[in-house]
């Protein structure tokens, strides 16, 4: 399984004490291949991180990883603001869902009320 990191995720994993370091150790070992689009890597870079926090990132999802914001999604993200009762300043979290939703991915996020009403999207 394809699993897409929202930035609640990257943050829960890697960065402070890291009290979602544990889960994201379990879907490595269970075989899953993580990935972020780069609206999660923009947000997530943003900070403030750590060269530290940086450096795990970059070793678990090198840049070769990452899944560009581009036409196909940009197109669904644009449709799913269409879609939803009220889209406002969820900008942002309609591209990352839009990533995972084109790449046929999961998204593991720890704010899930952010992304239950969209229509068609795997949350974990």
């Amino acid at each position: 399984m394809i699993v897409h990191l929202d930035t609640s995720a990257l943050v829960g994993a890697l960065a402070g004490s890291r009290p979602e370091f544990g889960r994201l150790a379990g879907l490595l070992a269970d075989g899953h291949r993580l990935t972020l689009s780069t609206v999660a890597l923009y947000e997530w870079v943003r900070g403030p991180r750590s060269a530290a926090e940086l450096d795990v990132q970059n070793g678990l999802m090198p840049p070769e990883q990452v899944c560009p914001f581009g036409v196909d999604e940009a197109a669904l993200a644009a449709r799913l603001y269409q879609s939803l009762r009220r889209p406002r300043s969820r900008d942002l979290d309609l591209a990352i869902a839009a990533c995972a939703m084109v790449q046929q991915a999961t998204l593991w996020t720890l704010n899930r009320k952010d992304f239950d009403d969209i229509a068609g999207l795997r949350l974990l």
